[in-house]
């Protein structure tokens, strides 16, 4: 928990880069496989809900850069970790 902490909180740029790749990956596969595109639309809210929490991070470190106690999270990750989980199963399961 504490490597993802590390990684995830207070860089609101490392948010928005994991927001692109998945948006790069997204527009990737629907030229790649244009027939399947419904499969391809969890990807943009994954990818779209990650460009929030980047400007969701952003905003807390410009307004409140000393809040060390963060409750927001345990809102914000559960949902992000289900969105981005649920994207890669429509992506891989078995049409």
């Amino acid at each position: 928990m504490e490597m993802l902490t590390a990684i995830w909180v207070g860089k609101p740029w490392n948010i928005l880069i994991m927001s692109l790749a998945l948006f790069v990956v997204c527009v990737i596969l629907r030229f790649a496989a244009p027939a399947n595109r419904q499969r391809f639309g969890s990807l943009h809210v994954a990818s779209a809900a990650w460009g929030a929490y980047a400007a969701w991070e952003w905003f807390v470190q410009t307004k409140t850069p000393e809040a060390n106690i963060r409750v927001d999270l345990l809102f914000i990750w559960p949902i992000l970790t289900i969105l981005t989980a649920w994207a890669f199963y429509r992506l891989l399961r078995p049409q």
